[in-house]
């Protein structure tokens, strides 16, 4: 079975640099130009289903891709993002300075274990989506798209090849990207982080990463 693990497009605290988790942002105009660009690249593959996060921003996104394909949009309440608690909303620099002590563990070598003031840890979110693991499974040999965010998509990375969760940041996540990965026999990861789809549209709708206080 192929898994295509799409983020979502711009919205408004991607664009200028805030702390984005359960905030239920739409899309920017770039970020819905960026979903129909996604929807476009995916039309000729073959995706028999779309799964989506309930925010508004993943399931935009979802709509338009699932309209292109022929499918109908599953919401998964599993796939919401990262609870980011109290940096909601804030500026990266505003949490470095509010919360030194989370920053240094958030850095430091166990960043699963800790926990976003007021909100989860990664190991949390695992946990939430693990259970998801054999439904994916179980969809052999149809394709499956799921729209969601840099968090999950990067844990979910993770757990499906078997790598600690820890191991998150290897895999970069831009906005409006796809992930290819083909799960029988054994997972492979195909493509990542690929946002060439992108390039016909203006320089300014250029993807931008965004995800973590750093």
């Amino acid at each position: 079975m192929t898994l295509y693990l799409v983020r979502h497009g711009e919205t408004e605290a991607n664009r200028d640099g805030l702390g984005l988790g359960r905030g239920d942002s739409p899309l920017t105009t770039v970020g819905v130009r960026q979903a129909e660009a996604l929807a476009l690249a995916l039309s000729g593959l073959p995706v028999a289903a779309v799964w989506s996060s309930p925010l508004r921003r993943a399931r935009h996104t979802a709509e338009a891709i699932a309209r292109t394909v022929g499918a109908e949009v599953e919401v998964v309440e599993a796939l919401a993002e990262l609870d980011v608690g109290e940096t909601e909303g804030l500026p990266y620099a505003e949490i470095r300075r509010r919360w030194p002590t989370f920053i240094a563990a958030w850095l430091g070598p166990n960043p699963a274990a800790v926990r976003m003031p007021g909100g989860e840890s990664l190991e949390d979110l695992a946990t939430r989506i693990r259970p998801l693991l054999p439904r994916i499974r179980e969809l052999e040999p149809s394709g499956l798209a799921i729209v969601s965010h840099t968090f999950v998509i990067r844990v979910l990375a993770c757990l499906l090849l078997d790598l600690p969760v820890a191991a998150f940041r290897s895999f970069a996540c831009d906005l409006a990207s796809v992930a290819v990965l083909d799960l029988a026999p054994r997972p492979v990861v195909r493509r990542w982080n690929d946002t060439c789809h992108l390039r016909r549209l203006e320089p300014g709708d250029a993807p931008a990463y965004g995800g973590e206080p750093r």
